[in-house]
């Protein structure tokens, strides 16, 4: 690697003229070389000593800053190291420093990646310096299996299913046919999501056991007069520690287990990129930017990461500016700062997590548990099946790839598990179809105000018609309209994918209908009859919850199994999510879900997303399993769990087969039986 280094020195020096390592009087052959080599040398030596000192001191800096500051970094590495150069000889201008020092770095990653690769012992060495440290301060590891539980964020099972039948994943195709030759080591079983179909209940209730009370993404709880958002740290916080009290247990990963880029730690041990941490302060137990300085230490990394971080930044660009030219549709704004929190959910997240991943392996954790974003932040903004996200999905298998090889060099044996925590639906924006948003029409319902853009809509001025038919005043077209509520306070409305929550702060209680009716007489008429609309979830003093739909419908929650009403195009168990959202001390006073058409698995998302997923309908309620077949079936039927607590039960009864973690179940606040009958 000194050699290549100072070979790549030499030719820098030919190429760029602001780069020199000779006397300005010139040298003999032999003497530019001897200055190459100790330039070369004097840059991989500060590169392996000063270089993690300088990332451990720039840990507080955000990850997408220490991005972008590593060439600029690794330039002043190089500089320093030509001062420093016996020979003398060597200057560069400082943005030329930091293009040598950027393809030195690559091309050093590189030729130790291709030395490696010719030599499985070389391969494992490289590998262990990873986990060199870990393995010296913790005891030498059981010898049964471990398991590694990967999380492809987003990735829906017709998803999977289908980017496996083009062989856009060989990993996971070759694991479920056996099509090297050796018979399926794996089996793909589809798994239900809550009504609350995103990563925070799903990720919450698989590694907590318990994702009670959390009705959405985002809601707004009246006690605390405060909005709760999954991905903040401190809901993330709050959030734990309630299921923790809830269960009475510390998670999934509570023994000898690792949680890497996860909103939660499901209680383990060793936790890095861990959102419910990331609010406390520093220490050995509270390490969630450890990973980043982990992975970032090594230089070459660092390089390799960044150049990867600015292509995929052009990379988005470019792919948004065809889809502007060619007029795709639908389409929502990519620009902003999304293309760099696209590359970095793809990139950096990828990276630092897979590495993170590795070294649990070679340190022979019991259980780990890893979430990999990138997927379900392009789907997002790109579409579930676009070509965008499906060129994701290819980088996803050859990152389970890498940690499929890694794990055979593990000091222990690995079973990996490989899920998500629900799909995604397609379809266009709530307001790009109707005009409004999901906040304007509630505004228009409640006889407030709405901006200009919405009032020139249809779906605009149907609202004020109905407004006024309701209200029995009639109000000319350009005259002021009725307002009732000019002295409350205006009402909350969040989205979570297609499922809008809307909220009336100044009601210390959840509303009932009949309290919202006496209040805004058209706002439930008006949500529920409009086209963008599926259903309604409200209270009722009579019947205690109602399910609302156009022309009229109201269905008591207790009846929907004999008539589902409007739940219908949502398919089976879309009664049984509804009712428990309905029990949640923080429910939304009215919970709002889309429209869903059942024959292109579309709904109206009510967030600026063409991929969606937060509520009801289409894929984003079908998540995947794919399990090793040495454990046993999720359930005796062959059906898939039902909700995230009831996946959570699975995975602790596979953690148990593998002699992993031996951590009794308990569910919720009654310990019951898991599916195999077993405590």
């Amino acid at each position: 690697m000194w050699a290549v280094s100072t070979v790549t020195m030499l030719v820098l020096a030919g190429l760029l003229p602001d780069f020199q390592i000779q006397s300005e009087d010139g040298d003999s052959a032999t003497d530019t070389a001897v200055a190459a080599a100790l330039g070369a040398g004097a840059f991989g030596l500060l590169s392996a000593v000063v270089w993690p000192l300088l990332v451990r001191l720039l840990l507080l800096v955000p990850a997408l800053v220490l991005g972008m500051l590593v060439f600029f970094l690794n330039g002043a590495l190089l500089l320093l190291a030509l001062r420093l150069n016996p020979a003398e000889r060597g200057a560069a201008a400082w943005e030329t420093a930091v293009v040598v020092a950027a393809v030195m770095s690559a091309v050093a990653s590189a030729t130790g990646a291709a030395l490696a690769v010719r030599d499985d012992d070389a391969y494992r060495r490289r590998l262990y310096r990873l986990a060199d440290r870990r393995r010296r301060s913790d005891p030498p590891c059981p010898s049964g299996p471990g398991t590694v539980f990967l999380q492809l964020d987003g990735v829906g099972h017709d998803v999977l299913t289908a980017a496996v039948g083009r062989g856009l994943m060989p990993t996971l195709a070759r694991w479920l046919d056996g099509s090297d030759g050796r018979p399926a080591t794996h089996r793909l079983t589809p798994w239900h999501t809550d009504w609350s179909s995103q990563t925070g209940a799903s990720q919450l209730g698989i590694l907590h056991g318990s994702n009670h009370d959390v009705p959405a993404f985002r809601w707004y709880e009246k006690d605390r007069r405060e909005v709760m958002v999954c991905n903040r740290p401190t809901s993330a916080a709050l959030l734990q520690r309630r299921a923790v009290q809830h269960t009475g247990d510390g998670g999934l990963l509570s023994l000898d287990g690792a949680s890497r880029g996860n909103l939660f730690s499901g209680g383990a041990g060793e936790q890095a990129l861990v959102l419910s941490i990331a609010t406390r302060r520093r220490s050995r137990e509270n390490r969630s930017r450890s990973g980043y300085f982990a992975y970032f230490s090594d230089p070459a990394n660092a390089v390799r990461t960044a150049l990867s971080f600015v292509a995929e930044v052009g990379r988005e660009i470019a792919q948004s500016t065809r889809a502007r030219c060619r007029k795709v549709r639908p389409r929502v704004s990519r620009g902003g700062l999304y293309p760099f929190v696209r590359a970095f959910a793809t990139v950096v997240e990828r990276d630092v997590v897979v590495a993170a991943v590795m070294g649990d392996l070679l340190a022979g954790r019991s259980a780990v548990y890893a979430d990999l974003v990138a997927y379900d932040e392009v789907a997002h903004h790109s579409g579930p099946a676009s070509r965008d996200a499906e060129k994701v999905l290819q980088r996803l298998d050859r990152a389970v790839a890498l940690i499929e090889k890694v794990a055979e060099h593990a000091p222990r044996p690995y079973r990996i598990v490989v899920l998500s925590d629900h799909g995604q639906s397609p379809g266009e924006t709530f307001r790009a179809r109707y005009g409004l948003t999901l906040g304007d029409l509630v505004r228009a319902g409640c006889g407030l105000p709405v901006p200009r853009r919405a009032q020139r809509t249809r779906s605009g001025a149907e609202a004020r018609n109905t407004v006024r038919a309701a209200l029995r005043i009639p109000v000319e077209e350009g005259g002021e309209q009725h307002r009732p509520a000019r002295r409350r306070s205006e009402p909350i409305v969040l989205a979570s994918g297609n499922l809008g929550l809307v909220s009336f702060p100044d009601v210390p209680h959840r509303m009932s209908r009949e309290e919202i009716d006496a209040r805004y007489p058209a706002l439930l008429t008006t949500l529920a009859n409009h086209p963008g609309i599926g259903f309604l979830l409200v209270r009722s003093e009579e019947h205690g919850g109602i399910v609302l739909g156009a022309r009229g419908t109201e269905i008591p929650l207790d009846r929907l199994d004999e008539n589902p009403g409007p739940l219908a195009p949502f398919g089976p168990g879309a009664a049984d999510a509804v009712r428990r959202t309905h029990s949640f001390p923080h429910t939304a006073d009215i919970m709002v879900n889309s429209f869903h058409d059942p024959a292109d698995g579309e709904v109206l998302a009510f967030e600026e997303q063409i991929g969606s997923h937060g509520g009801l309908g289409g894929a984003q309620s079908k998540a995947f399993l794919l399990s090793p077949v040495a454990f046993t079936p999720p359930a005796a039927d062959g059906a898939g769990p039902a909700g995230a607590e009831q996946l959570h039960r699975v995975l602790r009864r596979w953690l148990r087969e593998a002699d992993g973690p031996q951590v009794p179940l308990q569910d919720s606040r009654q310990r019951s039986p898991d599916v195999s009958g077993t405590r």
